[in-house]
């Protein structure tokens, strides 16, 4: 005689595959979190470092500057004056007068001309070496001066601000020479060796 069984009234069971996938995933959730905490605790001690080290770095610039200071106010006024024109002669050496002209001639437009460049000073700032000049122009193109500013000024190396207008005429030619400020910071990672005249005189 077959007897014949009725599975559905006894369907098949497995108890224990829940409770594993369940302890597998609190497994990786306590390596998640433990994870996620060494990386937060990393990063609290490394950014610890990073102050003491900013915190260090300006006190021994305070003690600089201070050393500094006290040294340059024990020197005789004759002394310092010296030392202001050393400074000035070192920044004229590095600075590429050549790479001047080839940048104010990529802001001038055809109608303006050149009509003279004085130094009013050359100094470093950082790394930088830069140059406070009185440049002037000669034009019968208001608009073409406007022009040339908004290009210095958007140009990254030139600051440009216009001092005065004076209305001249020669053989009958009416025009304009404009006399502006500048700043000019050359282009980083120019050499700025190239030879000029260190008088920073007028041309």
């Amino acid at each position: 005689m077959i007897t014949k069984l009725n599975l559905s009234s006894k369907p098949f069971r497995n108890r224990t595959l829940p409770y594993v996938i369940s302890l597998l995933l609190l497994a990786f959730a306590v390596a998640g979190t433990a994870w996620a905490f060494n990386s937060w605790r990393i990063a609290i001690e490394q950014n610890d470092i990073a102050l003491k080290q900013i915190a260090l770095m300006e006190e021994q610039l305070k003690e600089l500057v201070g050393k500094n200071d006290a040294v340059q106010q024990q020197l005789p006024a004759d002394k310092r004056e010296l030392l202001i024109a050393a400074h000035k002669l070192v920044a004229n050496k590095s600075f590429g007068w050549s790479r001047l002209f080839a940048d104010l001639e990529t802001v001038l437009p055809g109608s303006v001309s050149a009509s003279r460049i004085s130094v009013e000073n050359v100094f470093k700032d950082g790394d930088r070496v830069k140059a406070q000049l009185e440049f002037a122009v000669l034009s019968q193109n208001y608009p073409a001066v406007m022009t040339m500013i908004d290009n210095m000024n958007s140009s990254g190396i030139f600051r440009a601000e216009l001092r005065s207008q004076d209305l001249q005429q020669n053989e009958n030619i009416t025009y304009t020479e404009y006399t502006l400020s500048l700043l000019y910071t050359p282009s980083a990672g120019y050499s700025t060796n190239s030879p000029i005249a260190s008088n920073g005189g007028n041309q």
